[in-house]
């Protein structure tokens, strides 16, 4: 079964945008809400990032996101432009242009169109936090723009067609790739840098925030009854001994593995 991370951005103290008293941390929570039930009606595993109006940072919601695991993570927002009215339509960001992330992108867009927003395209935002920091394929809509009228009426008076379209588009990416994914992990040989194993998650969580904040594309893998901290996924042999001696001049034990 697959499992998708739903992350309603802002919350809490943070409103992000704002527009005749409408907040975009509200319209992303029920979107992210609404979204979720129609995946879990589909066979979708789902968990949150949060459920209700509380604040986290883009780090403590990527990491939310890396413990609860999951296929693909989609992080909701509404844009916002420097006049009202200025510019309508929906958009989505990835980090980069490569992977399935690019294909989710590209199926909820088109989605979105169908239920009446216009196209703005698929664009990189690799600064995004929430972008960089989760170990999943991960893309953020702009559910258009919170402080244009057209928007905001197609938002409310839409609603069900707009979560409708972005399940739609995970749906898609998921029916269209599972398969292909597995077949593929199956068959490739990757390399890992270990950088230690514990019986304690906790232990784990701490070198991995370390790793992370020296910006290393660290993860835990549970395995044989240990949290095992390990950076990178490579295709050569000659790029993870590459990574190793990196960590080894950040004072790092390590080892490769596969």
């Amino acid at each position: 079964m697959a499992k998708v991370i739903l992350d309603a951005g802002h919350g809490g103290q943070e409103p992000g945008a704002v527009f005749n008293g409408r907040q975009e941390k509200d319209d992303t929570l029920r979107l992210a809400l609404a979204v979720g039930e129609i995946l879990k009606n589909n066979g979708v595993e789902v968990a949150y990032t949060r459920t209700e109006d509380v604040y986290d940072t883009p780090f403590e919601k990527a990491q939310i996101a890396n413990q609860e695991g999951g296929d693909f993570l989609i992080s909701f927002h509404r844009n916002s432009s420097p006049q009202a009215n200025q510019y309508s339509g929906a958009e989505t960001l990835v980090y980069d242009r490569s992977g399935k992330k690019v294909e989710l992108a590209e199926n909820i867009n088109r989605n979105l169109e169908q239920a009446g927003f216009r196209d703005l395209g698929v664009k990189e935002r690799p600064g995004l936090v929430i972008l960089r920091r989760t170990r999943m394929p991960a893309v953020l809509v702009e559910a258009g723009f919170l402080n244009t009228q057209a928007d905001n009426e197609l938002f409310d008076s839409q609603f069900e067609a707009i979560a409708q379209a972005i399940a739609d588009g995970v749906l898609e990416t998921i029916g269209q790739g599972t398969e292909d994914q597995m077949q593929s992990q199956s068959q490739e040989r990757l390399y890992r840098v270990q950088t230690g194993a514990f019986k304690r998650r906790e232990y784990a969580e701490d070198l991995l925030y370390r790793l992370l904040s020296q910006n290393f594309p660290a993860y835990i893998l549970r395995e044989d009854d240990y949290y095992k901290v390990q950076v990178g996924a490579f295709r050569q042999l000659d790029n993870a001994v590459r990574m190793e001696e990196a960590l080894r001049r950040q004072g790092y034990a390590t080892f490769i593995t596969m």
